[in-house]
């Protein structure tokens, strides 16, 4: 990718602090605009090298920028886009890295101020770490980056895109964005749901005899809520089917235990066990 003059990153968290300073690392970047709502944690961005300038005015942010890119919660993203594209010079290209799609790109998928274009992503990155204090430079190499074009998409737009991403270390892949929210239903909400449930569970006066096995299972439920109920609601139908689908195997697992069927105990078990393994690390 040749490298851009300036690109501005609109909310500056463990994801924008990790598109910045992989920017500026890899110098992809002359300049990386933090746009954010407080100063604290703008400065925080500057600390870590993941911008060199900061704002809190998003007008001032984007007034110059070659790409924008949107890291704010899903229910943000929307509003973000249309505030930043009335202030984009001509024919900006505009991306976020919500784990949503359908909803933010049906609002965005049309005429947008100055010949701005809005063309969704989402780097399969990231942890229940919040904050630029926690940005890697590393965070998506070798890691998936969806891209979601519409039948409106400019083939030069996901091509840039696509060697945006590639340059950053991510393998990139091309989804529709109904086929991104019910992949992401299935590999991201529906574990983050199950985490939350497993974690509720736990008594607390069991805290102290908890061990590797329901502190690894549950290790996501230290996400922000806040994001999470948002995407839970963007995502509503999806994660409904995915429940769904997890209740009626966990149902299975239920009969099975209560009826003392060994044989379909075992049969789940191996079936875990060869999906997990099949995974990876």
């Amino acid at each position: 990718m040749k490298p851009l003059e300036t690109v501005t990153i609109v909310g500056v968290g463990l994801i924008g602090g990790s598109i910045g300073l992989t920017l500026l690392q890899r110098q992809l970047a002359r300049r990386v605009v933090g746009v954010g709502r407080r100063q604290e944690s703008l400065r925080v961005a500057r600390r870590v090298g993941a911008v060199t300038n900061t704002t809190v005015e998003l007008d001032k942010g984007v007034a110059e920028a070659e790409l924008v890119i949107v890291c704010t919660p899903v229910g943000r993203i929307v509003e973000d886009v249309q505030k930043a594209a009335k202030h984009c010079p001509e024919n900006t290209l505009i991306t976020d890295v919500g784990s949503t799609k359908q909803a933010i790109v049906a609002a965005l998928d049309e005429t947008l101020p100055h010949g701005c274009r809005f063309l969704g992503s989402h780097p399969l990155a990231g942890s229940e770490q919040t904050g630029a204090a926690h940005a890697s430079a590393d965070l998506f190499e070798g890691r998936v980056a969806l891209i979601t074009p519409t039948k409106n998409t400019r083939a030069e737009d996901f091509d840039f895109l696509e060697s945006f991403w590639e340059a950053l270390g991510s393998v990139v892949i091309r989804l529709s964005p109904e086929e991104h929210d019910y992949a992401l239903a299935v590999t991201s909400h529906l574990p983050h749901a199950v985490a939350m449930a497993l974690a509720a569970c736990v008594p607390e006066k069991y805290f102290r005899l908890s061990g590797g096995g329901l502190l690894d299972t549950t290790r996501i439920a230290s996400s922000a809520p806040e994001l999470w109920e948002q995407i839970f609601r963007q995502n509503r139908d999806n994660v409904l089917t995915a429940l769904e689908q997890f209740g009626a195997k966990l149902g299975a697992l239920h009969a099975a235990v209560r009826d003392g069927n060994a044989p379909k105990i075992l049969e789940l078990l191996t079936l875990a066990k060869k999906n997990r393994d099949a995974l990876g690390s």
